[in-house]
């Protein structure tokens, strides 16, 4: 009986509307209802049997009577409409076969007044949950219904505007095409949320890609609906979603179907969701940025609020996410790579795409080219100086920079431990430059200091074990990483700001110089992470542990380097001077000096002693014009030679005698330093100071071998020849007495001293190994030392004789005659050299024989 039913009113259907009437039925509204009527009733009854030959013949009457329909479409698109969840796969193919048929067919004669109905039936089959290919078709079905929209939209928007009363108007609040498109991206927002992971991320392509391509044509109080009942609503439902989803492996949902390790749980589907959704709103904030300015009062309350979405997806435990988050923060703030730059790679190019279509490419008719909003625009002039709006994107950036950075609390094993991933970290860093442009006229000390915060923990970050091999380059391609490269690129970026800024703002010059000491500080110790308990990327070897720590090497240099440049433009800077950098540089500048062969890079120690001698060169003549304000450099400077000169760290065994010869010669550039630059000026400096200088040259000018025995041929082809040679001639140059007692100072008498100590030092070590010898010789490095000794002894004795008698002290006379008995001990030397140097000395002796002739005073003496 139902059948029959159903067969007797779906024939009368088809047969009245087949029926010639005059009027024309598609004229009779009246009349077209009526006849439809019967068929729509059908909808209520719940038999799949009766549904499905209501909806045959929805099918039967599209075909042929379609464009006699007219105000009766409502009625159709309402039968084809009333599908739902419960009914069968087969009911709700067939009832998409006519929606298919009147989105392809019949849009452009359906009066424009129902084209939301269209819009709303398209919804409810993308939302329908039991055939997912149908909800896919039907949101490539929104997407035409969305190209038709564009491409007929001026006849659209004077149909619907000659078609409603002004009371629907009033009503809409809004253009009445523009409504249309409202209930399309409200539809599609609807969609971004669906539980199929597939239907939302193209719903979400969709929506995106349609606001960027025709969000043009929106009036601007439209746009504060599409931000405030559209965007925000979307990203803040995804986001609770996403939060709640679960983390576990649902096989019974997936079945046999291979899904991807990233893919496997609701919880990282839902993170895809959120990063595009992220994404996609980020686009269009940026791409619709002049369009949004105009919207009085609420643009300010945007920015700050999608600030906060991407704030706390960045913070999010999901790394996906948080790397998604800082890719649209830097959509927002325009920080675009170069289209030609894209071969250099980025950590952002594993991101889904979000880039819309241009209009060009939408725009299918060839009716206009193009429209308000395309593309990228640039930062708006209301935007380049609102200083609020900047300054809560640097707050955002560093709430980030400070929570992600953040050390773990527990260092358990057992426990899972969340540490930012390396691009994360990357791409946080290279934010700053651009967003440095925009605030660098209110930035400030304190907000130096915290950014200096969020490099140093950021840099401090160990990488995952298994991952290591990827990110740390291995010996000998050592390179500086590619978040060592974005934190020097902001030191860069500030250090520009500085010397073009205020005076003000170049007070920050020592905070700057100290954060590069930092990093100069991380080439020889290495930084921990909080309590994380991380290896050194160089003692990795068998299992892979859980933490690598980065390698600095590279990242130190460069910072040296820089802290260089950086002094030699700044050296006289108040603020430089009274902050005592050059004190500083020498003591962090000491670490590695100290260390030398123990460094973690032999290039270390030598790249810091040149940039000290250059450093020097431009401090110490500053230095010499604000003695008060360098006391306390001295003795730093001092302990920095000696340690370095005289180094604990022994040479590697198996270095060359040509690497040792390179070395030596580093360390005679220094003797050079302090020959030039130290002692003719060493009456402006502290007397403890040129005191120890003193001492080291003596120290320096005796021969020193790798081993005790003095017979030991390998150790004495790497004696320090040449640098004694060099403290020695330089102890000689300032010996020499001066005529006039006024002109003498305190580095003569000093020099005198120390070159008696040291050629008594030399002369009694050559007697004594001369005898413990026998027939053997001595090493020909210690006989030519011995030789020049002797010849200091001549010229010393010669420069004493000549100089007044009160020009010399009482001290010196003594030393000298003491050194008389060891010079008769080498008489006996085998070596023709020292007998002829000692020969010569021995006459400058006959002198000393004459007693002093006293002055007669008064009768007395």
């Amino acid at each position: 009986m139902r059948c029959w039913g159903a067969e007797a009113v779906t024939s009368l259907v088809r047969a009245a509307l087949e029926h010639g009437y005059d009027p024309p039925l598609q004229t009779n509204l009246k009349l077209q209802m009526t006849i439809l009527s019967p068929l729509q009733e059908l909808s209520n009854i719940l038999q799949s049997d009766i549904r499905q030959r209501q909806l045959e013949c929805v099918l039967q009457i599209l075909h042929n009577n379609g464009d006699t329909l007219l105000h009766g479409w409502p009625l159709m698109l309402g039968v084809i409409g009333a599908v739902n969840n419960n009914q069968g796969e087969k009911l709700i193919q067939t009832a998409f076969q006519s929606l298919q048929l009147v989105v392809t067919d019949f849009l452009p004669i359906i009066p424009c007044m129902y084209l939301q109905v269209c819009v709303e039936v398209a919804a409810k089959f993308g939302l329908q949950n039991q055939e997912l290919n149908i909800s896919l078709t039907a949101i490539g079905l929104l997407w035409n219904v969305a190209d038709f929209f564009y491409q007929n939209r001026q006849r659209i928007n004077t149909d619907l505007d000659k078609d409603m009363t002004d009371a629907e108007k009033k009503k809409l609040g809004m253009p009445a095409f523009d409504a249309l498109w409202m209930c399309l991206f409200m539809k599609l927002g609807q969609l971004c949320v669906d539980e199929r992971p597939a239907v939302r991320k193209s719903a979400g392509q969709t929506l995106f890609s349609t606001i960027s391509a025709h969000g043009g044509l929106l009036h601007k109080e439209t746009w504060k609906r599409v931000l405030w009942q559209v965007l925000f609503p979307l990203l803040e439902k995804v986001q609770k979603l996403s939060s709640t989803a679960s983390n576990v492996k649902d096989e019974a949902a997936t079945g046999n179907i291979l899904i991807h390790h990233s893919r496997d749980t609701a919880e990282k589907q839902w993170a895809e969701t959120r990063v595009l959704t992220l994404a996609g709103v980020a686009r269009t904030f940026n791409s619709k940025r002049k369009t949004l300015q105009t919207i009085a009062g609420d643009f300010p309350r945007a920015w700050s609020l999608l600030l906060e979405y991407i704030e706390y997806s960045a913070l999010c435990l999901n790394a996906e996410v948080s790397l998604a988050a800082l890719k649209s923060f830097q959509e927002i703030l325009q920080i675009n790579r170069d289209p030609k730059d894209k071969g250099e790679g980025s950590v952002m190019d594993g991101l889904p795409s979000m880039a819309p279509p241009l209009d060009e490419v939408m725009n299918r008719s060839e009716q206009t080219k193009g429209h308000e909003g395309e593309g990228q625009v640039s930062v708006s002039s209301d935007m380049d100086y609102d200083p609020s709006l900047w300054a809560t994107a640097w707050k955002v950036w560093l709430n980030i920079g400070t929570n992600a950075t953040k050390p773990p609390e527990t260092t358990h094993r057992s426990e899972k431990v969340y540490v930012p991933s390396q691009p994360f970290l990357t791409a946080l860093i290279q934010t700053f430059p651009s967003l440095f442009e925009h605030i660098k006229t209110r930035f400030v000390g304190a907000d130096l200091q915290k950014l200096c915060t969020v490099l140093k923990s950021a840099l401090t970050v160990p990488v995952h074990g298994d991952a290591s091999p990827f990110i740390i380059p291995s010996y000998p391609d050592v390179t500086i990483t590619p978040l060592q490269e974005a934190t020097l690129q902001s030191m860069e970026a500030l250090i520009q700001a500085i010397h073009n800024g205020p005076e003000s703002m170049q007070s920050m010059y020592p905070d700057i110089f100290h954060q590069l000491l930092t990093f100069i500080e991380y080439g020889v110790r290495v930084p921990k992470y909080g309590q994380l308990d991380a290896r050194a990327f160089g003692s990795v070897k068998g299992p892979q542990v859980d933490w690598v720590t980065m390698n600095f090497v590279p990242f130190a240099e460069k910072s040296v380097e820089l802290a260089v440049d950086l002094y030699r433009s700044t050296a006289k800077h108040p603020a430089v001077v009274d902050s005592q950098i050059l004190q500083h540089i020498i003591k962090t500048f000491r670490l590695p000096l100290g260390y030398k062969y123990n460094c973690p890079s032999p290039t270390t120690w030598t790249l810091v002693i040149h940039s000290l001698l250059t450093i020097l060169n431009v401090g110490l003549s500053v230095a010499r014009k604000h003695e008060t304000a360098f006391q306390s450099m001295w003795p730093e400077l001092a302990h920095t030679l000696e340690e370095f000169l005289f180094s604990k760290s022994t040479s590697p065994p198996t270095m060359s005698v040509e690497d040792f010869q390179r070395d030596e010669a580093i360390d005679c550039k220094v003797i050079q330093m302090i020959r030039d630059d130290i002692l003719p000026y060493a009456g402006t400096m502290p007397k403890d100071f040129v005191k120890r200088v003193m001492k080291l040259l003596n120290r320096g000018s005796i021969h020193s071998t790798t081993s005790d025995n003095f017979i030991d041929t390998d150790s004495s082809r790497k004696l320090r020849e040449e640098f004694a040679k060099t403290c020695f001639e330089t102890l000689l140059q300032f010996s020499f007495i001066s005529q006039t007692k006024s002109e003498e100072g305190t580095i003569t008498r000093l020099a005198v001293l120390s070159l008696l100590q040291r050629c008594q030092d030399v002369v009694r070590k050559y007697v004594e190994d001369e005898k413990l010898s026998g027939k053997c010789p001595l090493p020909r490095p210690r006989l030519a030392e011995m030789a020049s000794v002797l010849k200091a002894i001549t010229t010393l004795l010669v420069s004493l004789k000549k100089a007044p008698p009160g020009n010399v002290e009482v001290s010196v006379w003594k030393q000298v005659i003491q050194l008389y008995p060891y010079l008769v001990d080498c008489t006996t030397s085998s070596s023709p050299n020292v007998c002829r140097a000692l020969k010569d000395a021995l006459h400058q002796y006959r002198a000393l024989l004459i007693p002093p002739i006293s002055t007669t005073l008064n009768g007395t003496s």
